[in-house]
């Protein structure tokens, strides 16, 4: 473990501050990292911790995406922290992961977009809720993706159509759209 439960607080009221949209969102997972019961660990039935990728091209015009084999849904990259304190680092490994890119990064270890959903019951681990952490990964080489066991597709995909796309995911969309008014602010 990298990184401490107080260096998450920090990067969660960082992210409220900077985005208040997402403040009571963020209150809401800092009262997950208070509960008694390890939140970092998938055992944690109430609801855990996960860290996912908005993984961007090296140009940032185009996001990774992957047909999710178990929740049959276009979805960013990710993972369960499985003990691991440093969702960064989750989002980090789970993206490289699943993609096969083998040169990826992370943008600046701040928290992109978080994200609270249901997961339904599979088999014998009953319906739970994913605190999720979403980070940028940027790719800096080859953009030949190896589709892993999770997924049924990999597929890059214009920022832009994510965002303007209705049948996409609500926060698939929310982070493209959230991706492109920093690209604005940044050019």
């Amino acid at each position: 473990m990298s990184v401490c439960p107080s260096s998450l607080r920090a990067q969660l009221l960082a992210h409220a501050q900077a985005d208040p949209t997402q403040g009571a969102l963020a209150q809401d997972f800092i009262a997950l990292l208070d509960d008694a019961a390890d939140p970092f660990v998938r055992a944690r039935l109430a609801g855990h911790f996960t860290g996912s990728a908005w993984l961007v091209s090296a140009d940032g015009r185009r996001a990774l995406l992957m047909h999710h084999r178990k929740l049959d849904r276009w979805l960013q990259p990710g993972g369960h922290a499985d003990g691991e304190h440093d969702l960064a680092a989750v989002a980090l490994k789970e993206a490289a992961e699943e993609s096969g890119l083998e040169q990826l990064h992370l943008e600046d270890g701040q928290i992109f977009d978080l994200d609270r959903h249901w997961i339904p019951e599979r088999g014998e681990v009953p319906g739970h809720w994913h605190y999720d952490v979403r980070y940028v990964v940027r790719n800096a080489g080859s953009e030949a993706f190896v589709i892993n066991p999770e997924s049924l597709a990999l597929a890059w995909r214009q920022v832009a159509d994510i965002a303007n796309d209705p049948a996409s995911d609500a926060s698939l969309a929310r982070m493209a759209r959230r991706w492109l008014e920093s690209q604005e602010r940044v050019g």
